[in-house]
């Protein structure tokens, strides 16, 4: 496979993010609990507690999901072996798989479109579902988890927009950025003139979240990849 600098120059580039746009991230919680679960019913005869977490987890647990599940079982939930736990979650092979819609888009779009990917979330982590997905065989050509740089430069920092912007050489409106969250997720590419679209799936752990203000919502609001021109 060619290199990215070996490619044909785009006319232009869709960014994605990665959680709850081109996959659902519950999927990956679900995943990753399931992980820690068997690690603990293996090292520590819990049988129970993957099982639990992930029921807290559908209940709308979205903190102390460990803490409060190990306490349950009558487990200390002390500090290393919560970490261990986290460890196990983050550093599992997800079973995640992209969504239909996704798939969909990757496959019809068309030669002058350029795909790239901007994820925050521990690099280690977004790393594996970039594998688990199998984006680059499928046509991504950068992807860039924010984390590389450290928490500072996670989303709202335009950090890895202005990467994006450097590698393609493109700027401004050859841009698409499609993500889920606008709490975050498009303040810096409205800042740099880049299209905007936000996508609200079924079932996407940030559905519900409201802008700040209008300046920190998407152009566009869409419920499917299908509906991408």
């Amino acid at each position: 496979m060619p290199s990215s600098s070996e490619l044909p120059a785009p006319e232009r580039v869709m960014v994605f993010d990665l959680d709850d746009t081109l996959y659902l991230e519950r999927d990956y919680v679900v995943s990753g609990l399931t992980a820690a679960g068997d690690w603990a019913r293996a090292r520590l005869g819990l049988d129970r507690l993957g099982p639990l977490m992930r029921e807290r987890f559908e209940a709308g647990a979205r903190q102390r999901i460990f803490d409060d599940s190990l306490a349950a079982l009558g487990q200390t939930a002390t500090p290393a072996l919560v970490a261990r736990l986290l460890a196990v979650y983050r550093q599992h092979r997800p079973r995640i798989a992209l969504a239909t819609d996704a798939t969909r888009y990757l496959d019809r779009r068309d030669a002058g479109t350029a795909v790239a990917i901007v994820t925050d979330g521990f690099l280690d982590a977004q790393r594996r579902k970039l594998r688990a997905l199998d984006l680059f065989r499928r046509g991504v050509r950068q992807a860039v988890c924010t984390d590389r740089w450290g928490r500072a430069a996670w989303k709202p920092s335009r950090r890895a927009f202005d990467h994006l912007e450097a590698a393609f050489g493109l700027s401004g409106a050859s841009f698409t950025y499609v993500a889920d969250n606008p709490s975050k997720d498009f303040v810096a590419p409205r800042q740099l003139g880049w299209h905007t679209v936000r996508i609200v799936r079924a079932g996407g752990l940030h559905a519900e979240v409201r802008a700040a203000s209008a300046g920190d919502e998407a152009d566009r609001i869409i419920e499917s990849l299908d509906s991408l021109d």
